[in-house]
């Protein structure tokens, strides 16, 4: 059977390097279970970021949350982010699906 995998990508910190309150990230934790039945946070020695901005290198410290879901509902997902990056003050925020099948 076919699902989707679709992952969050949220920054730790405020463009000024302030960390985002605890309390935020447990809102998206209990946004994506309410929604979806569970989710998983990598929250363990944070991921990192890095992208060129006109050619000046940048980076984030950043955690990922993963859902599985039956059907991919892009319509959900792209209000979903653009409420994040309101939330998050935040010009993009990444979250990408990926096809996949459970063996």
């Amino acid at each position: 059977m076919a699902s989707y995998l679709i992952q969050i990508l949220l920054p730790l910190s405020n463009n000024g390097g302030a960390p985002f309150p605890g309390a935020d990230f447990k809102r998206v934790r209990s946004e994506l279970t309410d929604q979806f039945g569970g989710m998983t946070a990598f929250t363990r020695g944070p991921a990192e970021g890095v992208w060129e901005d006109g050619g000046e290198i940048t980076h984030d410290n950043i955690i990922v949350f993963e859902v599985m879901a039956d059907e991919l509902d892009v319509r959900w997902w792209s209000d979903y982010r653009q409420m994040l990056e309101v939330r998050f003050r935040q010009e993009s925020i990444v979250i990408r699906s990926l096809q996949t099948r459970l063996l």
